[in-house]
């Protein structure tokens, strides 16, 4: 049954993801501006930036959610990426007044399980969901085709139809897919 919940799972959201267009408007952008503390982001020195305080200022204030992806300092701005599956957040901080602008992505529960099928932004326990996931497929693949080497009516036929199905897939990638 996991296997079929798997298998289910990457088949419909192969679908929504070949067919993305359909599923762009539920792509919301909202974008805040605001001031925080200017002794978290020091105007004079980059060591001293409280790191951790701004994100959770983001965080609590906003609801930002996703992992830090990129936090960078430069001599007047600092800028902090969040992401996961289905979400993105980018905040610019002017460093000398403390002053940001946030502007968070979200792409609703489609874009959230498209980001998951793909992997994109969702940590090293689901890249291991992925992995079991693909064997768990191959494994139902070879042992249908085992199988169907075991049944001598089916066998011929079976080889021939997956001969054909290979041939098929090649001629239309070939001269229709590019």
């Amino acid at each position: 049954m996991f296997s079929f919940v798997v298998v289910l799972f990457f088949s419909i959201t192969g679908l929504t993801l070949n067919h993305a267009e359909y599923f762009q408007s539920s792509v919301k952008t909202t974008e805040e501006k605001g001031s925080l503390d200017s002794i978290w982001v020091n105007a004079t020195d980059t060591l001293k930036v409280q790191k951790l305080q701004v994100v959770e200022f983001f965080r609590n204030k906003y609801g930002v959610k996703g992992a830090v992806a990129d936090f960078r300092i430069d001599e007047s701005e600092i800028s902090v990426s969040f992401k996961g599956p289905g979400y993105e957040a980018d905040v610019f901080i002017e460093r000398e007044t403390g002053a940001y602008e946030l502007t968070q992505t979200n792409a609703g529960i489609i874009g959230f399980f498209n980001d998951l099928h793909k992997g994109r932004d969702t940590g090293k326990a689901w890249f291991w969901v992925i992995d079991i996931a693909g064997i768990l497929m191959v494994v139902i693949s070879l042992s249908g085709l085992i199988l169907l080497l075991y049944i001598k009516k089916k066998r011929w036929p079976g080889i021939v139809l997956g001969v054909v199905g290979m041939i098929a897939l090649y001629v239309l990638y070939h001269f229709w897919g590019q």
